[in-house]
């Protein structure tokens, strides 16, 4: 079966950018308030994982299993996840059985962790810039913009967060912007492709290859 991600390949700008967007998530392990603004909630997880990559060699390094470790520990419980997944699928999730949901996420989950592995050792002396937040927004689709500050140009940052209720409420990244891409609105498009073609068995298929020989070049 021919392997269409190949096109989902980012330029070292935007894997940076990338890199400490998946990172930040990963660092959000605290429970915190739930009256928590927006904006402290990312630059406070944005300080402790520029924190975290610049005195961890083995994470600047791209440490995949290390990477995945923190992700599994820190990221899930502070990321929507499943909507995530759903809304790159789109319309066929509804109609994917338990089983295919469950491994779509799975595998999705390892296609973004081993595409921004390698990248870790780029962060450096980048400091992240939080800026205001827009008035008007609703809890369950805010964007909060940053920026990404280094050498060279800065590199547009935003997170799509929604508020949760209850027990444990606060706020939940849910999609990523970086500079300009949307990562659902990005893998949609191939993800659509795949499904038109196979179905979701032919998406699995695919993610399954493209982290195959992710895994055997890392």
């Amino acid at each position: 079966m021919k392997n269409s991600f190949s096109s989902l390949s980012l330029n070292r700008r935007q894997i940076l950018g990338a890199v400490v967007a998946a990172s930040v998530m990963s660092s959000a392990g605290a429970v915190w308030a739930a009256d928590e603004a927006p904006e402290a909630f990312i630059k406070r997880i944005t300080n402790e994982t520029l924190d975290i990559i610049k005195a961890d060699k083995a994470l600047r390094n791209g440490d995949v299993n290390k990477l995945t470790q923190l992700v599994d520990d820190k990221l899930m419980p502070h990321v929507n996840f499943r909507r995530m997944t759903s809304l790159a699928t789109g319309p066929a999730w509804r109609k994917a059985t338990p089983e295919q949901q469950k491994r779509l996420q799975d595998e999705f989950k390892i296609l973004l962790v081993r595409t921004y592995a390698g990248a870790l050792s780029q962060v450096s002396d980048q400091v992240v810039v939080v800026k205001p937040l827009r008035p008007g927004q609703e809890d369950k689709n805010l964007v909060v913009n940053t920026e990404v500050r280094g050498k060279g140009d800065p590199i547009q940052l935003d997170y799509r967060l929604e508020k949760t209720a209850g027990e444990g409420a606060g706020w939940m990244i849910f999609d990523l912007n970086v500079l300009g891409v949307w990562l659902i609105e990005n893998y949609r498009t191939q993800f659509t492709k795949e499904i038109n073609a196979g179905g979701i068995d032919a998406l699995i298929a695919s993610l399954v290859a493209r982290n195959k020989s992710n895994a055997r070049n890392s």
